[in-house]
């Protein structure tokens, strides 16, 4: 890599940490600090939301199945669209215009209030560990981009410049860093692709004449991929809309109801087809490239996830492929951001908030921040023994929806108010998921683990909600 491209994007990383350090001047307690205090319009909202759930990860992750699969890779995202506008329509309805959830940081505080206590605590311990394991996925992400662009760094070194600015920045300002930094981030993204990498990848493999003569016919169709691939991106991704934490903290940021379901509608688009299409169609064109022997030293059986970063650092010249990866780090910056705020927002104020109950706001946010270090120093470790993406992520998605949705839908829609049934629904589903992951358990149909610990955790909730309305009366 040149010396320019090294400085542009050494003065984008400064920039951020600047912004982290403005807000850090600015918040004055954890209303500012994990919500931004309440009033954050609905362009910034949305963006932040489809920069966060599409960020760095999805964004190799898309570049892996465009290089595997094709433009039928864009399909997993289209289940994020399917997830923004259910959950805009009946989800923040319920919440956002709820006045007992008015004064709410996290997620768990709503499950707290939906039964008691103890279940909350369940539910951060949850949460927690999900957004770990997604945090550590966008800190891999970024570092396969720094990786695979310049030359004389290995992974591990990547990882940790990565790991180490992502979490300064998000450290010293809170959301309202995280928010705003996430437009600017997603904007250079989308400018990036669009004005950058898809022309120079298309017209370095010869246009649609060297693409059409490099590839077989599947891979610009939109029905390779197999009835299991979608069923299990769906079940997986749609319903993290209704439980995901980070997505919770943008609810409660938004000024109203109007504001968060618009903000929901604007992230769905842009979802799909607007960055599922570019981020498969980039996978797709260094797969060209490698089809074409244009990629010194990649061949199609190395990691598809690697294809797109070093298809970018061999064509982009020098001064633009600065800014090409500066646009590609804000993707990942813009997810392991929100991740990491999620993880220590489920810790500090949900499993550790009763030792923070009358201390000052400034003894707060300091509590606050220090944990939020230690979070992103462990996610850092996480990342160290991973090797994909969107697996990691995948899994992390897992783990969270199959413990968390069936007992947040019994509480939220249909008022049934069993703690016992809901801490069971949790332990078990979000548990038979994460064994069967870790074990890598070959199941039936090529079915997704997920399933098995979605449908356990409804057995579960149902069975011991009818058994204590026979003996007991009210389980509350």
């Amino acid at each position: 890599m040149h010396s320019i491209d090294l400085l542009i994007f050494l003065i984008y990383m400064i920039a951020m940490l600047g912004v982290g350090y403005f807000f850090m001047r600015k918040n004055t307690g954890q209303e500012d600090y994990y919500v931004g205090g309440r009033s954050i319009g609905s362009l910034h909202i949305g963006l932040s939301v489809v920069a966060t759930d599409v960020g760095g990860g999805f964004s190799i992750g898309l570049g892996g199945l465009g290089f595997a699969m094709g433009l039928s890779g864009s399909w997993m995202l289209f289940t994020g669209l399917l997830g923004a506008w259910l959950a805009a329509v009946i989800l923040i309805p319920r919440v956002k215009s709820d006045p007992a959830f008015a004064k709410f940081f996290t997620f768990p505080q709503i499950v707290g209030y939906l039964y008691n206590s103890t279940t909350a605590r369940v539910a951060a311990l949850i949460c927690f560990l999900g957004y770990l394991g997604f945090t550590s996925s966008q800190l891999l992400a970024g570092a396969k981009l720094a990786s695979g662009t310049f030359e004389a760094l290995d992974l591990q070194t990547a990882l940790l410049i990565m790991g180490a600015i992502a979490v300064v920045y998000t450290v010293m300002g809170g959301l309202k860093a995280v928010i705003y930094t996430d437009t600017i981030q997603w904007i250079i993204l989308m400018l990036g692709l669009m004005f950058i990498g898809i022309p120079m990848s298309f017209h370095y493999v010869g246009g649609w004449q060297g693409i059409q003569s490099t590839l077989p016919a599947e891979f610009f169709s939109f029905s390779n991929l197999t009835w299991q691939d979608l069923f299990n991106w769906g079940i997986t991704i749609i319903p993290i809309w209704f439980v995901g934490m980070t997505l919770y903290q943008r609810i409660f940021a938004a000024r109203d109801v109007k504001t968060a379901k618009r903000a929901w509608f604007i992230a769905g688009l842009f979802e799909w087809p607007i960055m599922a299409l570019m981020g498969v169609s980039l996978g797709l064109l260094s797969r060209v490239a490698v089809e074409q022997g244009a990629l010194e030293g990649f061949t199609t059986a190395m990691d598809p996830e690697m294809g797109l970063p070093v298809l970018l650092s061999q064509i982009l010249p020098a001064g633009i492929l600065g800014l090409m990866m500066s646009a590609y780090f804000s993707a990942v910056l813009s997810t392991a951001d929100s991740c990491l705020m999620a993880a220590s927002g489920n810790l500090t104020t949900d499993l550790l908030g009763k030792y923070l109950k009358g201390k000052s706001h400034r003894l707060e946010m300091r509590v606050s921040q220090l944990l939020t270090l230690l979070i992103g120093i462990v996610a850092i470790v996480i990342a160290w023994q991973m090797t994909e993406v969107l697996s990691l992520m995948l899994y992390s998605y897992a783990f969270m929806v199959s413990g968390l949705l069936v007992p947040v839908v019994a509480g939220l829609f249909f008022k049934k108010d069993n703690s016992k049934a809901a801490v069971s629904a949790m332990i078990i589903g979000g548990g038979l998921t994460a064994t069967l992951t870790f074990l890598e358990v070959g199941l039936p149909f090529g079915l997704d683990a997920n399933l098995f610990g979605l449908t356990a955790s409804l057995f579960t909730y149902i069975s011991i909600y009818k058994i204590d309305q026979i003996f007991i009366p009210s389980n509350k």
